[in-house]
């Protein structure tokens, strides 16, 4: 059977009424209608098609709640732009999984169409302006200029990572309780002065009220609505910049955290990229792992502690730092291992003489992979001269000192130093060379 498209048609808060002829024309056809009740509600009696609410939990029943249509016209509601944070992702990735045979002939589909069609066929989308698009029209912000961060399902410590003085970020929320918390939210991590602004009901009955976050005062208004915030930083709070490296002082620890100039140094070694997954082995405080997912909004990463205290402490400083999807595993690697998901890169900031780690940490990662380790034990680096030797990849000796009072004057007071190993997986071995460079601290 031919492989059929289940339509998407966006709509906005003015309903019918805003929709384009095409739109209108997909749902009048249907003969079935999915959607939210909210959405659902919007269309005339005109659209006669069986209406079908979204259960819950959603994208478990999508396939089965398509399967049981078959053979007939399915048109989704969406809202706005369905490819923009919306259910035109969740029906992409879906329909891709879902055998060809359970699938409804397209509408006009030639008895003998190519049984084989690509599966990028069986999604058919008419969007309508997303609410970002509205929004940046009404304030006059350039939208590709504008950092969007949705809190829909999502927990509002992500807004944190976004969070750079003089930067416009629009939120696009989750209901009536949002902007009370983006205040608060604001407000605690040193971003008061911020101008709020919230817009409901956008292409509609619209709504718009404004405070500074700090001073946020306003009662709980329409669930649909979009928080707009101009960031502001009290001269008081402190300033975390967009690349690895951050300040000791942006984390809770008891010592056991990678210093900053290390911390740099080994980001860079592990050259985070969109959509890789890192273990850190050992987190301590988490802040290579937490660095790792800031780098891009989609990096993954799986921390490993044995230490219950401090596994808890990095899943605190994940969600202060705005990646509270860091995943902590408390326990003892290599054991704790089992199970994850294949790495992209691994870090092992400790533990390294555990009888099997690196073994498996090297088991793990695919071809292409990258491993990073630091020790500043003689026993380590021992270990990791030899796997040098073996692989090859880059033996580093980082060394950092600071400049302290001695007496009245200054001197430098030299940190321990940090012996580094990066290699990427059947990077191809070489004749180790004669001298390295400087600078760092372990966790």
């Amino acid at each position: 059977m031919p492989v059929l498209p289940v339509t998407v048609v966006g709509i906005g808060a003015d309903g019918w009424a805003g929709l384009p002829g095409g739109s209108r024309d997909a749902l009048r056809e249907a003969d079935v209608l999915i959607g939210g009740p909210r959405q659902l509600a919007l269309l005339p009696g005109e659209c006669a098609g069986e209406r079908v609410p979204w259960p819950s939990p959603l994208r478990p029943a999508v396939p089965g709640l398509l399967a049981a249509r078959a053979g007939r016209r399915v048109a989704v509601l969406a809202s706005g732009d369905p490819m923009f944070y919306g259910i035109g992702r969740t029906l992409s990735e879906v329909l891709s999984e879902v055998p060809s045979e359970a699938m409804s002939a397209p509408l006009g589909a030639d008895a003998d169409a190519d049984a084989d069609a690509p599966r990028a066929e069986a999604l058919r989308v008419l969007p309508h302006p997303s609410s970002v698009s509205y929004a940046c029209a009404r304030l006059g912000w350039p939208v590709e200029d504008t950092e969007v961060v949705t809190l829909v399902g999502r927990p509002t410590e992500l807004l944190a990572a976004a969070l750079h003085d003089g930067r416009r970020v629009l939120v696009l929320s989750a209901g009536a309780a949002t902007p009370a918390e983006v205040a608060a939210l604001l407000t605690e991590r040193g971003y008061g002065p911020s101008r709020m602004r919230v817009l409901e009901q956008l292409g509609a009955d619209e709504r718009h009220t404004e405070a500074l976050a700090q001073d946020w005062a306003e009662p709980a208004g329409d669930p649909l609505n979009v928080v707009a915030v101009e960031c502001r930083r009290a001269p008081d709070a402190p300033r975390f910049g967009a690349v690895p490296g951050l300040p000791d002082t942006a984390y809770e620890h008891d010592g056991q955290l990678t210093k900053r100039h290390v911390r740099a140094a080994t980001l860079a070694a592990l050259a985070p990229a969109p959509g890789e997954l890192l273990w850190d082995i050992g987190g301590g405080s988490g802040s290579i792992a937490v660095e790792w997912m800031r780098t891009h909004r989609s990096c993954r990463a799986v921390s490993v502690e044995r230490d219950p205290a401090r596994a808890e402490r990095i899943g605190r400083n994940a969600r202060a730092l705005g990646v509270p999807g860091l995943r902590v595993v408390t326990g003892g690697a290599p054991g704790a291992l089992a199970g994850l998901p294949v790495p992209d890169a691994v870090f092992i900031g400790g533990g390294l003489t555990v009888p099997g780690l690196l073994e498996s940490c090297w088991d793990a990662l695919p071809a292409g992979g990258r491993l990073v380790a630091n020790t500043v034990t003689l026993e380590s680096e021992a270990l990791l001269a030899e796997w040098y030797r073996r692989l090859g990849g880059e033996l580093v000796r980082l060394a950092v000192a600071h400049a302290v009072p001695v007496g009245g004057f200054t001197g430098w007071r030299q940190a321990m130093p940090v012996t580094q190993w990066a290699v990427t997986k059947d990077h191809p071995p070489r004749v180790p060379s004669v001298g390295v460079p400087s600078a760092g601290e372990e966790r």
